[in-house]
């Protein structure tokens, strides 16, 4: 099958906006669609960075060796004991939010890691993110969808390459 169809009642993402609720964290079980494994020299601290400061819970630990993280459903982060990236890694890894969010976890992450983030900034395909490094020197873009405004210059880049509106 080649043609997309909207899916969207299998995401826990809400629909963009400024009163847009995010959804619990999700505590329940189930096969992981996908997950990020990252090597954290120290898990006790990554995993308070990764708690505290971008509001993840800790689902499963097996001390000295592994803590499954997780915040929304579908959002997993395998945090495991290995080595520290001493330089800028090659993973990038974006989790959504949602707007009124972002500034909580902008302020929980200064607090937790003075100087960890860059932004928030607005981006040209109509979201805010921003960028947080975790202790582990992961790049973590936390990335909340804009309502959809047709007269914005976010929605004439878009059409620019080809996006047209969203079905309303």
């Amino acid at each position: 099958m080649n043609t997309p169809f909207p899916a969207f009642e299998i995401s826990p993402v809400p629909v963009p906006g400024p009163d847009a609720v995010a959804p619990e964290p999700f505590h329940g079980l189930y096969g992981m669609p996908m997950f990020v494994t990252v090597p954290s020299a120290d898990l006790t601290v990554s995993t308070d960075f990764w708690v505290r400061a971008l509001g993840f819970f800790d689902l499963f630990s097996v001390p000295g060796q592994l803590t499954h993280l997780r915040r929304w459903a579908f959002q997993d982060v395998l945090l495991v004991a290995g080595e520290q990236q001493d330089d800028t890694p090659a993973i990038t890894v974006s989790f959504s939010c949602v707007l009124g969010e972002i500034d909580a976890i902008a302020a929980a992450c200064d607090a937790v890691s003075p100087g960890c983030t860059t932004g928030p900034r607005l981006m040209p395909w109509n979201s805010i993110e921003l960028e947080v490094r975790t202790p582990e020197n992961i790049r973590v873009v936390m990335t909340a969808a804009r309502p959809w405004d047709p007269d914005s210059p976010e929605a004439a880049h878009l059409r620019s390459i080809g996006i047209d509106a969203p079905e309303q």
